[in-house]
């Protein structure tokens, strides 16, 4: 993997993460997905969505932090690992409230 690709993956992966559960988002308040077990379904999915992001970006975070995957020593090494938890926070922090909070207003 390129030292610009190891970089902006992190960003990038959130980035469609973060595209991707809003416009599911959006989509169950437009629609009503109906009820499934005393739950909607539009949280489930939503729930799904956010599980399936953080487990993405910890895949990444765990791939950049391992040692024979890192980026040549020094500065490079460190902008990655940088961007890896720069990627996995901005995914906690952008994508919990669909988690936290109501579906729609």
């Amino acid at each position: 993997m390129t030292v610009i690709l190891r970089i902006l993956i992190a960003p990038l992966v959130w980035l469609v993460c973060f595209s991707a559960v809003y416009g599911l988002h959006a989509l169950a308040c437009d629609s009503a997905f109906g009820a499934f077990a005393g739950s909607s379904t539009a949280r489930i999915v939503l729930l799904v969505a956010f599980v399936l992001a953080l487990a993405l970006q910890l895949a990444i975070f765990w791939y950049l932090h391992r040692p024979n995957q890192a980026a040549p020593a020094g500065f490079l090494r460190f902008v990655t690992r940088a961007s890896a938890w720069t990627g996995l926070v901005a995914t906690i922090w952008t994508l919990f409230p669909v988690v936290a909070l109501s579906t729609c207003t």
